[in-house]
């Protein structure tokens, strides 16, 4: 307890008024006080109070210890807008599956700009820490729509910069989630090898998350398409060990989630590309009939051109060329990279196997004709 000189205690509304005005940098406690105070706290009294300084001690301009603390406890940032913040964060980023990229760009990149705002406000450590991660979320999403819109430039630097925002944060998902665009961008682009080399790295910084299990699945489709039937098999089984590791996600919507459905989404691509065409066309038939389907367009188109490509081989070329024609025709939500990933691979099965039928041209022309469209 807190004594007057005369041994008598101070009063309770006395005691808050003098520690607000303390707390607000009005007034400082006398020596008595300070010992006191920091008898309280279990520490000593200078390293609450400093020792005064000589004036040539602040010579640079720079503020007391005092008075750096206070600032950094003090925020006009509520609780309440911070939760508000996470909520359409999170709304944003379950939209990315059917919602046009034009608008979900639009809206990401003003809900970014917004954050980058209050970034200026005064913050508490942890407010300014919650802000960068969610920052990264946002430039995690912007640059995957970027991305999905063939902006291969801007979706790469908004992907270091979520990158940079993650590791500021000391946030390893988020760090990982910047590696596995780093993979995505390599696979649609040819570049396999830089797909393994981007899931490694973001194994490195991510630990048993949800993004370390896309990693996986990611490098298995690299291996798929160099041929290394082994690889491939070591990547799906780390990948569906380390899925059946985490809790059932509360949210399978957003984005940056991996379900069991969306692992076997990606897993569905590694078995068309490595020929186990009764397994791809299973998962690609539990895609189409699932109750998710309607809301997730791409993975349908990608399920589509999956049974195009079985029937292809199976000699059913109409519809092998149906299948393929809805995948591209379909939706106005689409990964165009991705998309034209698929699309090659179908053509390329109408190609080897069916190259002067007219269904089998006008597909070809189709998929050729896809690449001249905007995204």
């Amino acid at each position: 307890m807190l004594a007057h000189g005369d041994g008598t205690l101070p009063d309770r509304e006395h005691v808050l008024r003098r520690w607000k005005a303390w707390e607000s940098g009005e007034s400082t406690p006398g020596g008595r006080y300070q010992a006191l105070i920091a008898k309280t706290f279990g520490t000593t009294r200078y390293a609450i109070f400093p020792a005064p300084h000589r004036p040539d001690e602040t010579a640079d301009g720079g503020m007391e210890t005092l008075e750096i603390l206070t600032r950094l406890q003090r925020s006009d940032v509520d609780v309440a807008t911070l939760d508000a913040l996470r909520i359409t964060v999170d709304r944003l980023c379950a939209e990315y599956s059917y919602r046009p990229a034009e608008q979900l760009l639009i809206e990401g990149r003003e809900w970014l700009g917004r954050v980058a705002e209050l970034q200026q406000r005064r913050l508490t450590l942890a407010q300014h820490q919650e802000i960068l991660v969610m920052a990264g979320w946002l430039a995690l999403l912007v640059g995957c729509v970027e991305h999905d819109l063939g902006r291969s430039h801007a979706a790469e630097s908004t992907r270091r910069a979520a990158l940079s925002l993650g590791v500021e944060a000391g946030h390893g998902e988020i760090q990982g989630w910047a590696h596995e665009m780093r993979a995505w961008f390599a696979l649609t682009s040819g570049d396999f090898r830089g797909v393994i080399e981007a899931a490694r790295a973001g194994r490195v910084v991510a630990g048993t998350t949800s993004v370390t299990a896309q990693l996986a699945a990611q490098e298995a489709k690299a291996w798929a398409r160099m041929g290394d039937r082994r690889q491939v098999e070591l990547a799906l089984d780390r990948g569906r060990e380390i899925r059946d590791a985490l809790p059932y996600p509360d949210n399978v919507a957003h984005h940056f989630v991996v379900d069991p459905a969306k692992f076997d989404f990606y897993a569905m691509d590694v078995y068309r590309i490595i020929g186990v065409d009764s397994v791809a066309e299973s998962l690609a038939q539990e895609i189409l009939h699932s109750g998710f389907a309607e809301r997730a367009p791409m993975r349908v188109a990608e399920a589509k051109i999956t049974l195009g490509v079985v029937a292809a081989r199976t000699g059913e070329l109409e519809a092998a060329v149906e299948h393929g024609q809805r995948a591209i025709g379909d939706g106005a939500r689409r990964s165009i990279p991705s998309l034209h990933l698929a699309a090659d691979e179908l053509a390329a099965e109408l190609r080897a196997r069916y190259p002067e039928e007219r269904s089998s041209r006008e597909y070809l022309d189709r998929v050729q004709e896809l690449r001249t469209e905007p995204g």
